[in-house]
């Protein structure tokens, strides 16, 4: 009985933690892989789903604009005056008793002393008003379609994608990078970040599981015995600089909107990442 007892407790530690031999697991944990191990034929890569924000609200269809309105008619059916509006209704009758025959200066108490109706501050704050401009929805790069511009789409949530080459084919993907021993699969990912731009991009990443996985296969030109292909662990992140700029060269990089995914990656990969990409 000894000698099935060690067997079955072989390759547990002194503190007793099984220590599991799957390259995948070791990776995504942070641990770094036992050298009596087996290399994987897959290679495993981090990758960041890195969102810009939508910056405006988004326009209201019809039937919300109608609604709104009929809200806004139905709240102010229901609403008291207000100080504003009682002012309004002094004021006027104020006026009123001014401008009648049996009008008595001496009953005023107001006497002569200039005073600000409530209209004169209507008119005063009507132009303060047209003064003021709103920021337009539409920018430069919507109108020339400039997809590698941040400014654009500004009620979308934006995605960015890179191109890269594997072998003579040039495929976009998100941004990734090959995990190298000693590292968590969420640094790997960091580091597929960092490497875009000279200047750190400051993003926050939501968490440290991955939200979505692809596996795929290399060109067989490039398949050995010991390298079919890739896993990939995505990784989700916020941009919280507007300001960013990348080394790679204008029209290797867009970002764009959920529906516009579906022009730039292969299906296969599209399915994967419509999981984790939500358009709110």
């Amino acid at each position: 009985m000894a000698a099935p007892v060690r067997r079955a407790l072989h390759g547990v530690t002194s503190r007793g933690l099984l220590l599991f031999r799957s390259p995948v697991l070791v990776a995504s944990r942070g641990f770094t892989a036992p050298t009596r191990n087996v290399l994987s034929p897959w290679r495993l890569h981090g990758a960041v789903c890195l969102k810009r924000p939508a910056v405006v609200s988004q326009s209201k269809s019809p039937v919300q604009q109608e609604v709104t309105e009929m809200l806004q008619q139905v709240e102010l059916e229901s609403s008291l005056y207000s100080d504003h509006e009682i002012r309004l209704i002094e004021d006027e009758v104020r006026l009123r008793r001014k401008q009648s025959d049996q009008y008595d200066s001496d009953e005023d108490n107001d006497g002569d002393k200039e005073i600000v109706l409530a209209q004169d501050l209507e008119d005063m704050w009507e132009q303060k008003s047209r003064q003021f401009k709103l920021a337009p929805r539409i920018t430069e790069a919507d109108k020339k379609n400039d997809r590698s511009s941040i400014n654009r789409k500004l009620e979308n949530n934006l995605v960015l994608l890179v191109k890269e080459k594997i072998g003579n084919e040039e495929i976009w993907m998100l941004p990734q990078m090959e995990w190298q021993i000693g590292e968590s699969m969420r640094k790997t990912a960091e580091r597929a970040l960092s490497t875009l731009s000279d200047n750190p991009i400051q993003a926050h990443f939501l968490g440290n599981a991955p939200c979505g996985f692809y596996k795929y296969k290399f060109p067989k030109l490039l398949r050995r015995e010991d390298m079919v292909g890739a896993k990939v662990f995505f990784f989700k992140a916020l941009l919280k600089s507007g300001d960013v700029s990348f080394n790679k060269k204008k029209g290797e990089y867009v970002w764009v909107s959920k529906e516009e995914l579906k022009d730039y990656l292969k299906p296969a990969y599209l399915s994967e990442v419509n999981r984790f990409v939500i358009e709110l």
